[in-house]
């Protein structure tokens, strides 16, 4: 049997997994090439959500009696994007760091999947407020360890908190598809 007899079968009996392997790479194609080429260079997108992190953490830091770096508050542009407590150097939260790759991938995987659209839309906008909340945490813990465990920090940031939120999108994920109108899914594919 050749690859294309093969893959016509593979439609055939399985047109759930094709339709969601299919609709799922097209979507991050779509995504990377719209995020890269307009939505990066053209608009303050990640700006506006790096903002928005740096607010949720001064307010949390604030709120544990943390005394906040002052000069990362002064507004010398439109857009902050370095957050500390006082007393030590503060991180820098960039691009690559603000979540909103994270935020694409996890609602392209919801939306690729099977299930009601009545349940994706509001489920990817809780998942993404929860990888949001999740990113905030990330950065307070970082500043936590900078200001207690300097040496640890290089460390967390690229192995610990890169678990750590991947562990919360798969499980985002997974509580997704053990909805009851996935299972129908998985039967009608003839998986337990």
């Amino acid at each position: 049997m050749g690859i294309i007899q093969q893959l016509k079968e593979f439609v055939r009996s399985q047109p759930d997994v094709f339709r969601f392997l299919v609709l799922g790479f097209g979507g991050y194609v779509v995504w990377h090439l719209s995020y890269e080429g307009f939505l990066k260079p053209e608009t303050f997108m990640d700006e506006y959500v790096t903002e928005s992190l740096i607010v949720v953490t001064e307010w949390v830091l604030e709120w544990l009696g943390y005394g906040l770096n002052t000069q990362f508050q002064v507004m010398d542009e439109a857009f902050r994007s370095r957050v500390g407590i006082k007393g030590v150097a503060g991180v820098f939260v960039g691009p690559s760091c603000d979540g909103v790759v994270l935020f694409a991938l996890f609602a392209i995987f919801i939306a690729s999947f099977p299930g009601k659209w009545t349940r994706k839309a509001w489920f990817i906008p809780m998942g993404i407020v929860v990888l949001h909340g999740a990113n905030a945490f990330r950065i307070i813990c970082l500043l936590m360890i900078q200001l207690y465990w300097p040496s640890a920090l290089e460390f967390n940031h690229d192995y610990t908190f890169t678990v750590f939120v991947y562990s919360i999108i798969f499980a985002l994920w997974y509580l997704y598809a053990m909805q009851p109108g996935i299972m129908n899914w998985r039967r009608s594919t003839g998986k337990p």
